[in-house]
């Protein structure tokens, strides 16, 4: 029988300015550790430190545009596009153009504080 979730979970965010994360699915919300859906609001100036993941994410942006920065560079992911951010790769995401972004972020195996290897 599928599981309905019937409203996420707030999580705390990283970062210099208030970010909206929403879990429907991962560790918080359903008890699920193979793999992770949120739902991201940040704002424009928004950014976070690095992290060197043990997961492989998958993000959807909705609207507005999300910056990966990575060790080449960086790329734009505009509204209607996807990236993936490949687990052992540095990655740091911002939000830096007018009206921040929203996006979806799916994370195989499901993200956690203890996996994400934050920069300090």
């Amino acid at each position: 029988m599928p599981t309905l979730i019937p409203k996420p979970t707030r999580i705390a965010p990283a970062g210099n300015k208030p970010k909206v994360i929403d879990e429907y699915v991962g560790r918080v919300n359903t008890s699920t550790e193979d793999a992770s859906v949120a739902r991201m609001q940040s704002p424009e100036g928004w950014e976070e430190p690095g992290q060197t993941p043990e997961f492989d994410e998958y993000t959807l942006v909705l609207r507005g545009t999300l910056r990966v920065h990575h060790t080449s560079g960086e790329l734009d992911v505009q509204a209607g596009q996807a990236v993936i951010a490949h687990r052992g790769e540095w990655v740091r995401y911002s939000t830096p153009l007018n009206g921040g972004a929203e996006y979806v972020a799916i994370c195989l195996p499901a993200f956690s504080p203890e996996s994400v290897h934050r920069d300090s």
